[in-house]
């Protein structure tokens, strides 16, 4: 199943929040949300573990960070 992409770099808060929030809400059963972001979401994480979610943070070459967002256990394959 095709990850949903979330592309927030450059988005100032809360958009971002609400972006992945609301894809968060319409993905299907183990599908993930892959976030794109320019900054590391920390209050993002939080929010993530309360709903019983895991993520994998992998900076990239160009600075910017991609968050995989998913159900327990989260598979880092793409």
């Amino acid at each position: 199943m095709e990850d949903l992409l979330v592309d927030a770099r450059g988005l100032e808060p809360p958009e971002p929040l609400e972006r992945v929030l609301a894809s968060l809400a319409q993905r299907r059963p183990s599908q993930r949300v892959r976030l794109l972001l320019h900054r590391e979401p920390f209050p993002l994480y939080t929010l993530l573990k309360q709903m019983g979610l895991t993520y994998a943070t992998e900076l990239m070459p160009d600075g910017n960070f991609c968050i995989l967002i998913g159900d327990p256990p989260l598979s880092r394959e793409r």
